[in-house]
C-alpha cells in the first residue's frame, strides 16, 4: 500500500443532513397520544451517507422507545433543491443544526389513526 492509499483511507467524509421519513407503530411507553396507531416523523439527521443517516435515526428512536417501522430518504439538502423542493429558511436552520450537532431531529410528528 502506497502512502496515498493511507491517506485516502483516513480521509474522512463529510457529514450531509438529509430528510428521512420515518414511520412508527405503537409500543408500551411510546408517549404516543392514546388511540393511535403510530406516527409519521419527518426528521433530519446527519450521516457520510443516507444509510449511516438511517442507522443514526433508527437507533436515536428505540432509545426514545419507538418503534420504527419504515424510513424513507429523501436526500440532502442539494438533492432536495435539484428536485424541485422548496426549503424554507425554518427548515434550513435546522438542518444547519444537524449539521453542527452532528445529531438527529424530529422536525415534525404527526400522529396516525385508524
Amino acid at each position: 500500500m502506497t502512502d496515498e492509499d493511507d491517506k485516502l483511507k483516513k480521509e474522512k467524509r463529510p457529514q450531509q443532513v438529509y430528510t428521512l421519513v420515518v414511520e412508527v407503530g405503537r409500543k408500551p411507553g411510546d408517549g404516543l397520544p392514546e388511540k393511535t396507531t403510530g406516527a409519521v416523523l419527518i426528521v433530519y439527521a446527519s450521516g457520510v451517507d443516507e444509510n449511516e443517516a438511517v442507522r443514526e435515526t433508527v437507533a436515536i428512536l428505540k432509545q426514545a422507545d419507538l418503534a420504527p417501522l419504515d424510513v424513507s430518504g429523501y436526500g440532502t439538502l442539494d438533492e432536495r433543491i435539484t428536485a424541485g423542493n422548496e426549503i424554507d429558511e425554518e427548515e434550513r436552520a435546522l438542518m444547519q443544526r444537524v449539521l453542527d450537532e452532528n445529531s438527529v431531529v424530529i422536525a415534525q410528528m404527526t400522529p396516525l389513526y385508524d
